[in-house]
């Protein structure tokens, strides 16, 4: 009976086709900018222009101010995976990022995240026109990059806390893009991402844990027991819930969102509550990553709700005052 003759060690490795090459060249610059993150912060981009405008402002202006958002961003996030690099490469869930892979240099990536941050600002200023959203994007950038990424996430265990304000950008950005100005309802929304983050990532951080703390960041779940963490993200959750519900007095939002916001808030808290108490009876299974999942549904929840409210009848309108 024959057997296949095993392949030769020195047999010739067929290289990839030059498109195959380019497309994966292409792929590891655009993991630089990590395009899901990019996803859930243009997320909250448009329903803040579009309240805004108290309507739909222009497609053109939607259009520009979301390509300079996701350039803004992927700047950020390129300057973050440069300077993470190291831990990137000891933590199991980042192990394949391109810088730790090889697949992208770190002077490659350098020039990528300037050019990203040198066309975003221009972008906003020439072609969205706005001079207050260019310097917004700027501080974005210069937030994330700097503050959390080179001060506060190798240093204290509140770096998601003071590290995601440059994720609640987004909203200051489209609100100045559509108005030119920054008035109370946008920060409101600021607000809501700002108090959302601490719940939203620290389910994560939970289930990677042990990832963490082999590349000593300290974040809360590591350095802090279970119970506490679940304690601050209630905390967190009912200041993001007061956040959402402030809204409706100061932008005149309608019973249609005011409920959305306070039964999706009242859904968020209660999870956040029931893992506090699985945290308290010691439960081994805890579903976090459960938690983390419904915090993105929250946030699109609400947004939706922001998005929809203006085309609402007046007659819907809350009468606070």
């Amino acid at each position: 009976m024959s057997t296949a003759s095993p392949a030769r060690p020195d047999a010739p490795v067929t290289p990839p086709s030059p498109w195959a090459a380019a497309r994966a060249r292409a792929g590891a610059f655009v993991a630089l900018t990590k395009p899901r993150i990019i996803e859930l912060l243009l997320v909250t981009t448009i329903p803040t222009m579009i309240l805004a405008a108290d309507g739909w402002p222009s497609g053109w202006l939607v259009l520009t101010t979301l390509v300079g958002g996701a350039l803004s961003a992927g700047s950020a996030n390129t300057f973050n995976m440069y300077i993470d690099r190291d831990i990137d490469a000891i933590m199991k869930r980042t192990k394949g990022r391109p810088l730790v892979t090889g697949a992208v240099t770190g002077r490659e990536a350098l020039v990528f995240g300037w050019t990203l941050a040198v066309v975003s600002t221009l972008w906003f200023w020439f072609v969205v026109g706005s001079p207050l959203a260019a310097v917004l994007s700027v501080l974005a950038i210069l937030g994330y990059a700097v503050g959390y990424t080179m001060i506060l996430k190798r240093r204290t265990a509140q770096n998601i806390v003071w590290g995601g304000m440059a994720g609640c950008m987004p909203v200051l950005i489209g609100w100045a893009a559509v108005t030119q100005s920054i008035s109370w309802a946008p920060v409101l929304l600021f607000g809501v991402i700002f108090f959302w983050t601490p719940p939203h990532y620290w389910p994560l951080s939970m289930k990677f844990r042990r990832d963490y703390a082999n590349a000593d960041v300290p974040m809360l779940p590591v350095v802090a027991t279970t119970r506490r963490v679940a304690v601050e993200m209630v905390a967190y959750a009912v200041a993001m819930v007061a956040c959402s519900l402030l809204l409706v007095p100061v932008a005149g939002m309608t019973w249609v969102y005011a409920g959305v916001a306070l039964g999706a808030g009242v859904w968020f808290t209660v999870g956040c509550v029931r893992l506090y108490n699985r945290a308290q009876r010691e439960e081994k299974k805890l579903r976090e990553m459960r938690l983390f999942h419904d915090s993105i549904t929250y946030l699109t929840v609400v947004f939706a709700a922001v998005l929809v409210d203006p085309f609402l009848p007046d007659s819907l309108t809350v009468g606070l005052f």
